[in-house]
């Protein structure tokens, strides 16, 4: 067996916190920013990772999709916003991190929803230096989180809930994906290790407060962010409404209609 059948790749934000606490000790885990992992299911670094929706379709050539999973945002998602001194509508040009496709995409899309046309500026992730050279900024994850909460003031639009509020799906910012190529059988046996994680994270009070202490201590939100994000901001199941959602993404601001997903056994 080759060595990256048992690698999963991992975002390096919180998001996925309740699907990976505690593998079994036979995974190697290679956590990554999102846009890394894409490279690494590519070269198949790894057998399993969630990456950016937008990178999905970039590459739905050479890649499947795991059914029933996902980064699913049902409204306010509190990680991936844009910050601001002035008014969206009032921006002349907005700064955007490179770590995620989907964001971006996502980002421009919404504005362009909303009649607005700015300028997009590619920057590293540091809102000061973002908001010194531009008029808005982009960010996602554990720094989206973490500003929020230094600079409620500068958030302007929380991008879950604009998607949300403009199209009345649920927002897939990620989707699990594999290379094309990966033995079915050892796909289906990772998918149903996931959907045993979470069903432990959703059901046994003692597990999910491990997850949720874990988290904590080890992204320094606190307990009670840490609930509140797993609670009311991101989910990992890809129901009826979300896939629908995902389709939107991908035709509407993507422009694929067609992508290959796993067959469940």
């Amino acid at each position: 067996m080759q060595q990256w059948q048992n690698v999963l790749g991992r975002v390096s934000f919180v998001n996925c916190d309740p699907l990976y606490h505690n593998l079994p000790r036979e995974w190697e885990i290679l956590p990554a920013p999102p846009s890394w992992l894409t490279g690494h299911l590519l070269r198949k670094d790894c057998i399993i990772a969630p990456i950016p929706t937008a990178d999905f379709a970039k590459n739905a050539d050479k890649l499947q999709l795991i059914p029933g999973l996902g980064i699913v945002s049902k409204g306010t998602v509190g990680s991936v916003l844009l910050f601001g001194n002035r008014d969206p509508t009032l921006m002349r040009d907005i700064a955007l991190p490179t770590d995620s496709s989907t964001s971006r995409k996502l980002m421009m899309w919404v504005l362009e929803q909303m009649g607005i046309n700015p300028r997009p500026v590619d920057m590293g992730p540091d809102l000061e230096q973002m908001l010194t050279r531009c008029d808005g900024a982009l960010l996602i994850g554990d720094r989206a989180m973490d500003e929020a909460a230094r600079h409620p003031e500068l958030v302007k639009i929380d991008l879950g809930q604009a998607w949300y509020e403009l199209t009345g799906y649920p927002m897939v910012f990620g989707v699990f994906a594999a290379h094309k190529d990966t033995d079915a059988v050892k796909l289906n046996g990772v998918r149903d290790l996931f959907m045993e994680q979470l069903n432990l994270f959703q059901n046994d009070t003692i597990h999910r407060r491990d997850v949720i202490e874990s988290t904590s201590h080890r992204s320094g939100f606190s307990k009670e962010r840490v609930q509140q994000y797993f609670d009311e901001e991101v989910g990992w199941l890809l129901d009826s409404a979300s896939t629908k959602g995902l389709d939107y993404f991908l035709e509407n601001v993507c422009g694929i209609n067609e992508y290959h997903e796993l067959e469940q056994q």
